[in-house]
This record gives C-alpha cells, structure tokens and sequence, in this order.
C-alpha cells in the first residue's frame, strides 16, 4: 500500500489488505512498513489525501482518520461513525440568510484500489502534518499510528492577493491541486479577470462560485483531458436532503422562482452564482447514476455565463442557466428535462444526445425575457434509445405560460416524437402565450423533418424570424422580449 499527500510521490507501504468480500479469518494479518527518507514536501494546502493498497479496500463504518499537526494537535479528524459530520464549506457558500453553507460530501472515496480522503478544510500554508488512521477504517488493514510513517509538510508559498492567473494540477506541480482552490483564491469583490488554467486530470470535487466572486475563467487542457466529476444530488444537497427545514439557513442565494429554489442550488456538481464567468476545454461528470435524481453538471446562475468546448454528462437536470447564459461547440448529454432553467440560453454549433425516453429542455422563463434558443445543434441518442421516444421539451403551462424554447437550423434524429413539444395540461387553448418554435429543422442526413404532426400551438418561423433568431445579439442583449 501507498501513502499519498498530493501526489503519487510519498510514503511507499507494503501492506495486503483483504477485499470486498473476502473472508478475513485465517487470513495473514496486513502488515505496513514505512519507507524510510520519503516525507512529502511542498505539498497542496488543499491536496486530498490517498491511500493505494494492492486490491480494492473495503471502506468500514467506524474508526477515524486523524490529522495531526507536528506538535500532535489534532487539525482535522473524520470519523466515519458520524455521518452527521460530513458536511464541509465549499467556495465560502452563504445562504440568502447570510449564514454560511455547509455542504454534505462523502469525506472517503474509494475508487479501484485507491482511497481519497477529503478533510473539512484547507490545510495551513508552511505546516507539517502527520496522518493516523485507525484500524477500523478499512477491512483487516491495522490502521496507521506511528507520526513518522505518514508525514509531509505543505508549501509555504501562497498565491498573490490580487491574482491574474492561477494554475491547478492534481500531481501537485501547480498553485493548488483543487478547481475549488484556485477559486477561493479569487478575492471577494474581484473586479478584474482571473484565469485557472486546469491541467490533465480527474478532479474528484463539489465546485462552487459565490455572487461575489466574478470574472473568472476555468480553462481545462481539452475535455477528454481534464475531468471534474462528483457524485452530486438532489439526494445529497438539495431539496430533498433540506426540506424538512424550508425556511432554515440552508436557503439558495439569487432566488429566481422563490418557492421552488429554496434549496435546489447546492446539488449542482459545479455551481457558479457569479456574473462574467466561463468554462472552457473541460468535462463535467456528475456521476449520479441512472435512475437517481435531480443531478446538474453545471448550474450558471447570472448574467454573462459562457460555456465553449464543454462536455456536460449526467442524466436529469445536466444543465441548468439562469440569468444569461451562451454555450458552443459543446456536449450535453442527460434523459430528463436535461437542459432546463429560467434564464435565456443560447446554444450553438453544439451536441445533445438523449440517453434514455424523456425530455430534452424544460425551460421556465416568463414574459420579460428570451429561453432558450437552439442554432445548428444535433440533436443525437444513445444506441439502444427508441424511435419517438423523446420530447424536445416540455411545460406546465399554468405554472411557467410564458415557456420559450427556439429550434433553429437543428438536425434530429428519428427519436424525437412527432408531436414534438408535451404541454400540461394539454391543452392549447391554455397556453396563448407559449413559445415553441422550429426553423428548418431536418434529420441527421439533412433531410427536412416531416412536422405535419407538431403540437398544434407549436410553430415554424418565418426566414425574417429565424434570421432574427439566429443573432445571439437579439437573443443575449434584449429584455424585455419581442416575437
């Protein structure tokens, strides 16, 4: 087994540790042997922590991992007998109440044969640190006591106070070795633009932007390079984990519908509540499995959010704009209500493939600005997905009757239904104000689409309209809208 802080440099162990299932009786006892010499320095104030054993750990549900300073003072401890404590800060969140959010998160992450650990915090910048776990923490491995066999010291070198370019690298070869680092490493109140550059990786993490926190750019080395993913949830971090305290502290800042957004901001995987932020060149995994819940790859939630060259994968709820938002040649794949919010989204030169039957957008804006607007994108599926078996998007029309959504130029294939749009009620008569329109829209050989058997309130655009349309200008820089 290895010890890690940071990187795959560190502590080198030996040790066997039983897996999943094995029976453990009559088996050798694990055993660890510190390699002498090889303390860790210049390590990442906000590096995660991994142990590599030789098989698949089996994760317990007691013991602790403990994280002393050099002097023996306790700096972090999880304990995995208290579910109740994995809660962490993430990005300086603050509720609409003023109180500071705290996140639920899983502060031990096995993945093959490495464990992460997560501590509640950033460690101190030029400290040294030793690591004890107990043996209950994972199955027939002894555990670590000895404050000499895991043991590195963090850099002391911080980021300027004012930064323009801030650098993440997992290996720890760069200013921080988290997205969210680098990000509370912009100042409160930034006024001018900063830019992270991501380096190849899998960055294991919740990442959120605060209001107050503006002009940023996060830019990956290619979105099959660089991968941020976590395993974020309605189940996890939203309504359905807080409901039970609605008018609690918990409360999402930048509300746009009061009632539904109590609590649903915080289960994005990456969050942004910032204005003039874009992400570039990366992949965003919220690996929430089929069948889970509400589940957002990305949640922009102000004006002038830019998304280019991202790929964006989960399931329900993938992406979620509010207030302005513009995304090209990109990727966005999901199953329901996939690309969705109440902002004006405009979405070009891009993929959206539909994973299972379902619904493509689920768009909420009202009478004082544009939807979602869709200019030459593809809309694709999954091999196994059946014909007509997707709707490009749907409403309910007593509750959001002013919904917009704008296909333009877009090629199909042959699961989108040839009604097209869901209303509910379905009723016509009850949606004057609906806005479901398509311009030329053709199959993935360029053939126009047969649209006889639309929604009857849904319509084709006129050239005249659809040139209109087409301008991102009209779409982005208007308010409020106009047919």
């Amino acid at each position: 087994m290895r010890l890690i802080a940071s990187t795959m440099i560190g502590v080198l162990l030996a040790a066997l540790c039983a897996a999943p299932g094995d029976a453990l009786a009559g088996a050798a006892a694990p055993t660890a042997q510190a390699d002498p010499g090889t303390a860790r320095h210049g390590v990442c104030v906000d590096t995660p922590l991994r142990l590599a054993f030789d098989r698949p750990p089996l994760l317990g549900t007691s013991g602790a991992i403990v994280i002393h300073r050099a002097d023996g003072t306790v700096e972090d401890r999880i304990d995995l007998a208290d579910p109740a404590s994995f809660q962490r800060t993430v990005g300086d969140a603050v509720s609409d109440t003023g109180v500071p959010h705290e996140f639920a998160y899983h502060p031990v992450i096995v993945t093959g044969d490495t464990a992460a650990i997560y501590p509640h915090h950033e460690l101190g910048y030029g400290l040294t640190y030793y690591v004890t776990v107990d043996p209950d923490v994972f199955a027939g491995f002894p555990g670590i006591q000895d404050p000499a066999a895991w043991r590195f010291t963090t850099t002391a070198a911080r980021p300027p106070a004012r930064p323009r370019h801030l650098t993440v690298d997992a290996r720890g070869a760069g200013d921080f070795c988290t997205v969210q680092g680098a990000i509370d490493a912009v100042p409160l109140g930034n006024r001018h633009r900063v830019r992270i550059d991501v380096r190849p990786g899998v960055y294991t993490e919740i990442v959120y932007v605060r209001p107050d926190r503006p002009h940023i750019t996060v830019r990956g080395a290619g979105p099959g390079r660089t991968v941020v993913e976590y395993a974020n949830n309605d189940a996890l971090n939203g309504d359905a984990h807080l409901r039970g305290a609605p008018d609690g502290p918990n409360v999402c800042p930048l509300r746009k519908l009061p009632t539904p957004d109590l609590h649903n901001c915080w289960r994005a995987l990456f969050g942004v509540d910032a204005a003039g932020f874009s992400l570039e060149n990366i992949t965003l995994h919220n690996t929430t499995p089929f069948g889970g819940t509400q589940a957002e790859a990305f949640r922009g939630n102000n004006d002038h959010i830019a998304l280019r060259h991202v790929r964006l994968l989960s399931f329900q709820d993938t992406l979620r704009l509010q207030g302005k938002g513009f995304v090209a040649d990109s990727y966005i794949e999901g199953d329901v209500d996939f690309i969705w919010g109440t902002g004006t989204i405009y979405v070009r030169d891009s993929e959206i493939r539909s994973l299972h039957a379902g619904y493509v957008t689920q768009i909420r804006d009202d009478e004082t600005h544009p939807g979602a607007v869709f200019v030459r994108t593809r809309l694709t599926r999954a091999p196994d997905l059946a014909d007509a078996s997707v709707y490009l998007g749907r409403i309910e029309t007593l509750r959001f009757p002013f919904s917009q959504v704008v296909f333009i130029d877009t090629a199909m294939d042959a699961h989108v239904r040839p009604a097209g749009w869901l209303l509910t009620p379905d009723d016509c008569g009850q949606a004057p104000n609906l806005r479901f329109w398509e311009y030329h829209s053709t199959d993935l050989s360029g053939r126009p689409v047969d649209t006889g058997a639309r929604l009857p309130c849904s319509r084709q655009l006129t050239d005249a309209e659809a040139a209109r349309w087409r301008d991102p200008r009209f779409v982005l820089d208007r308010s409020p809208r106009s047919d």
